[in-house]
């Protein structure tokens, strides 16, 4: 069913900002309305929910009844496919305001046990709707086609002949109804080993106390780990490297038996659907070519040398004997932006964002002021950061916002997310409104592409550059580098899985190692503790799924580049991208914008980026 996205999740730090909210974390009610998302947008009172909630239940074996059915006329097919993108735009709405509601604060039980109804309404709606998909698949095509081009009936799959296209291209693949019932019933039983894995990190896992950069005893979270990893304090550092993976060893055996069970449930399904290899399901989705998946990892690897001298960079820099693998989230200087004010924080992006036009910055000012966020931490509260909503209405974005320049980044990233489903929902039918992951990333990067370009064009203080230099450099190890790894990783363990070869902590342990040392090079010690990292990634039970961060943050990168240096012909392409939705493959609505993913010339772009911002940073580092 086409019902939503969760997308830009992130992880900032969990205290506000501003001085508004103090040193401790307030209550839900001590936060100002004017910092909190507007969810009476979508219900007025919890009980419109309960009302649709109940309404779309008792209506389901509407859409059952017309089982058998789709093949009979024009008439028939169509008025099923409204029937049920009606009930995915509803099931949608009530699924978000439960789930938003629930994530205000997390201990509140009213709001879970909405959720958890919300949650097992959407599994009843897959399941009804579960028949669709084999019955057009089993049409044959000249009679589909006859339904599609016939003057009488045309008009009826205006706003479904992408919809059918795509059917007609993966019908191998597509199983009987029964079968698809018995896939979506199977949904729940998959998620298990996530929902194990989360559960363990998040609510069992004990971390000790360490040292903070003031010598006071500070508790470790799996959330506050990026804040102690990224101390300008060694001290800290290997506290904190210790302590996390000293946590995580003692559930090693755990946490692999859940990550097995992802790789059985990955090999299961896509052995059910006929595919020859799990990575081939996965990319089937949205038709991305192996090739693409192939190339972006021998691109990159190809250009291993370009990180080996950013670590050796960091060695001189920090004057260390022997670089270890607590040394490279840390600055190579001071951090000089802290405590930026929301407000400030809203007037950087909104500058940085102004070659997006007029009409992109008139509906973006909008969004910052008409209850799209929430913006402040407060008790209970999910951590990290989102854009969500779903059709009909407006884009919903959740922050936790320090006043750090990466929460300014956060806040350019998923408006982004927002101004993407803001045109897309705009200009598309519910069928194609929802773009891909493949797409998703690249408008909340390129935004991020053009704050960061707009503080370094600006921005003629030496510590302050250097700073932004770093940070550029960071962002493509992060995003490019250290994804692409994560890649390679997963379409080895896959392959190993399918091969009914070893695939324990220990042997994934060996493989991460190995990993490490290949893409950061001689000059890096690979710390035993290290080879628990796989461990501790989330997306790796999204199988396939990383490589996006790389492939959106090339493009994105590019997309930026050529809207700041050609006005508005780039520009007016872009747009038309945001307003395409899922009208279109990836690939080509990426290639009419301007950038083609087919080939390794964006990749390459963005790892000369980085080699080129790190020729800078050497020479004002060096003094030149």
């Amino acid at each position: 069913m086409n019902t939503f996205f969760l997308i830009g999740s992130r992880a900032p730090a969990r205290s506000a900002a501003d001085g508004l909210l103090g040193g401790e974390v307030p209550a839900r009610s001590e936060v100002p309305d004017e910092f909190k998302w507007r969810l009476s947008d979508i219900y007025a009172a919890d009980e419109e929910w309960e009302a649709d909630l109940s309404r779309l239940r008792s209506e389901l074996p509407r859409l059952s009844a017309l089982r058998g059915t789709l093949g009979e006329s024009p008439e028939e097919l169509s008025a099923c496919l409204r029937l049920r993108d009606e009930m995915s735009i509803a099931a949608g709405r009530v699924y978000v305001y439960a789930s938003m509601r629930s994530h205000e604060d997390t201990a509140d039980p009213k709001y879970q046990d909405m959720a958890s109804r919300a949650a097992t309404l959407m599994v009843e709606a897959a399941s009804a709707a579960s028949f669709v998909t084999p019955e057009i698949a089993a049409i044959p095509e000249e009679t589909l086609h006859g339904f599609m081009d016939s003057r009488e009936t045309a008009r009826l799959f205006d706003d479904y002949r992408f919809t059918l296209k795509e059917i007609t291209r993966q019908k191998e693949h597509v199983l009987s109804p029964e079968e698809e019932a018995l896939l979506a019933k199977a949904g729940d039983m998959a998620a298990v080993s996530d929902n194990v894995f989360s559960m363990l990190t998040n609510a069992d896992m004990k971390f000790p106390t360490i040292r903070d950069e003031e010598d006071l005893e500070a508790e470790l979270t799996d959330e506050r780990y990026m804040k102690y990893i990224s101390s300008r304090s060694r001290d800290v550092r290997i506290s904190a490297f210790g302590a996390l993976y000293e946590t995580y060893g003692r559930s090693r055996n755990t946490l692999g038996a859940a990550f097995n069970g992802m790789l059985k449930s990955s090999r299961f399904f896509a052995d059910a659907r006929k595919f020859d290899s799990d990575i081939a399901a996965a990319l089937d989705g949205p038709n991305i070519p192996l090739a693409v998946y192939d190339n972006l990892i021998e691109t990159v690897e190809a250009n291993l040398p370009r990180l080996h001298r950013y670590m050796e960079l960091r060695k001189r820099v920090l004057r260390l004997d022997e670089l270890h693998m607590y040394d490279i989230y840390n600055p190579l200087v001071p951090n000089p932006y802290r405590g930026i004010p929301w407000e400030t924080a809203k007037k950087m992006v909104s500058e940085a964002l102004s070659p997006l036009g007029d009409e992109y910055m008139a509906r973006f000012r909008l969004g910052l002021e008409s209850g799209w966020i929430d913006v402040y931490a407060n008790r209970g509260k999910r951590g990290g950061a989102y854009s969500w909503g779903s059709y009909g209405t407006h884009p919903y974005i959740l922050l936790n916002y320090n006043g750090e320049l990466s929460d300014v980044m956060t806040l350019a990233h998923e408006m982004g997310h927002s101004m993407h489903s803001l045109y897309s929902r705009a200009n598309q039918p519910y069928p194609t409104s929802d773009y891909t992951t493949f797409c998703a990333e690249v408008a909340s990067t390129a935004n991020e592409e053009l704050l960061l370009d707009h503080m370094l064009r600006s921005e003629g203080d030496l510590e302050k550059r250097i700073y932004l230099l770093n940070q550029r450099v960071e962002r493509i190890r992060a995003t490019v580098y250290r994804q692409v790894m994560f890649a390679s990783f997963e379409r080895d363990v896959h392959a190993r899985s399918q091969a009914g070869e070893n695939t324990t902590a220990s042997e994934l342990g060996h493989m991460w190692r190995g990993l490490n040392a290949k893409y950061f090079g001689p000059e890096m010690v690979i710390d035993d503790p290290i080879s628990l990292e796989w461990s501790r990634i989330p997306h790796f039970y999204s199988p396939f799924y990383v490589y996006q961060y790389a492939t959106g943050y090339s493009a994105a990168a590019s997309l930026a580049r050529r809207i700041t240096a050609e006005g508005e012909p780039a520009r007016a392409r872009y747009l038309d991208f945001l307003k395409s939705g899922g009208s279109d493959y990836s690939i080509a609505l990426l290639r009419r914008a301007g950038v083609d993913m087919s080939t390794p010339a964006p990749i390459l772009d963005a790892l000369d980026l980085f080699a080129g911002t790190l020729d800078e940073m050497e020479s004002l580092l060096a003094g030149g």
